[in-house]
């Protein structure tokens, strides 16, 4: 039996509802459309799809769901993820002679004469196998055989609406007037980073009175305020640059922390460091380990359950400056 908070679910880019994909639903019937028909010409040539879009704007997310459909799970023998740096060794590789699904990632351009052996390896495969290609560079659409699939960020008004169902969960937000005026101010403030979003609304979700949130209101503006001043650029833009982002004013010690650049991550810790979490860090429920842990970002609701991972070290040059000696408490 399904309770209300299961009917949403979050991920990076996208809100659930009963399983329709908000904002995203063109697209992916688009992608499964592509997936589930025949080849594109009568040799039986494998169907190349491209997706497009820039940094953190869904591409994974949206393929990861296409993969988990139940369709293209039955449809496939095999679904096959495989790395851009195969491409170059292409004649060392085995594979599957069966309807198979390959996806691969390009963060770089590839060569035409690597690309052409490495589709005429998958045409050996399967017939119907298809191939997606998730990448940044639009100069890759040049390579699709079908017509490519462009993901943008959500508008405002979109981001604004599906961050505030994320944060209200089962309460109507009209009935909390001050909450949502805080809500509102937030989403606006965010400029639709997804990351921090489903940080904020997990968080907020939890603890539903106006103190909190106001609290949580006041620190945001801090972190904003202190990263402008620090890298002159908002904490979404320095995420999707690759760059650290200060998050000394976010959490709840007076400890002046940076996270380096997220990852995907398991249960497992790779790097051996000490794990803590966001909301733990913002309510004040753990203190952070000393110089440098790992701190667990966000984990997805849904399949494959990711979790976005940032090492966190400790910014010691800050830590000496006088006007961060005072202690702020749970501002």
């Amino acid at each position: 039996m399904r309770t209300s908070e299961d009917k949403v679910c979050r991920n990076d880019t996208y809100l659930y509802v009963d399983n329709f994909m908000f904002s995203r639903y063109v697209e992916k019937q688009h992608v499964l459309n592509t997936l589930l028909q025949g080849n594109f010409n009568d040799q039986g040539d494998p169907a190349i799809l491209p997706i497009i879009g820039g940094h953190k704007v869904g591409k994974r997310t949206l393929v990861s769901h296409v993969c988990n459909n139940e369709k293209i799970r039955s449809h496939f023998s095999s679904i096959l993820h495989i790395s851009e740096h195969v491409i170059s060794r292409i004649e060392h590789e085995k594979f599957p002679r069966v309807r198979t699904l390959v996806v691969i990632e390009f963060m770089s351009d590839v060569n035409d004469d690597d690309w052409m052996k490495f589709y005429s390896c998958v045409s050996r495969m399967g017939e119907g196998t298809k191939v997606i290609i998730i990448s940044r560079l639009e100069k890759l659409a040049r390579l699709g055989t079908v017509k490519p699939v462009h993901l943008k960020l959500l508008s405002v008004e979109e981001f604004s609406y599906v961050f505030k169902v994320l944060a209200f969960g089962s309460t109507k937000p009209e009935d909390c007037p001050q909450l949502l005026s805080i809500g509102n101010e937030l989403a606006a403030l965010m400029d639709r980073s997804w990351i921090i979003g489903n940080i904020l609304a997990d968080v907020l979700r939890k603890h539903l009175n106006t103190q909190f949130w106001f609290h949580v209101l006041k620190r945001y503006k801090g972190t904003l305020e202190n990263n402008m001043l620090l890298f002159g650029d908002h904490p979404r833009n320095n995420c999707w640059k690759d760059r650290p982002i200060d998050i000394t004013k976010l959490i709840y010690y007076p400890a002046p922390f940076r996270t380096l650049p997220p990852h995907i991550g398991g249960d497992v810790s790779a790097t051996q460091l000490p794990r803590v979490t966001f909301e733990d860090l913002i309510v004040g429920s753990a203190s952070p380990p000393k110089e440098m842990f790992e701190l667990m970002a966000w984990e997805s609701r849904l399949p494959p359950y990711s979790k976005i991972l940032q090492i966190c070290v400790e910014d010691k040059a800050q830590n000496t400056a006088p006007s961060n000696k005072k202690r702020r408490g749970s501002e």
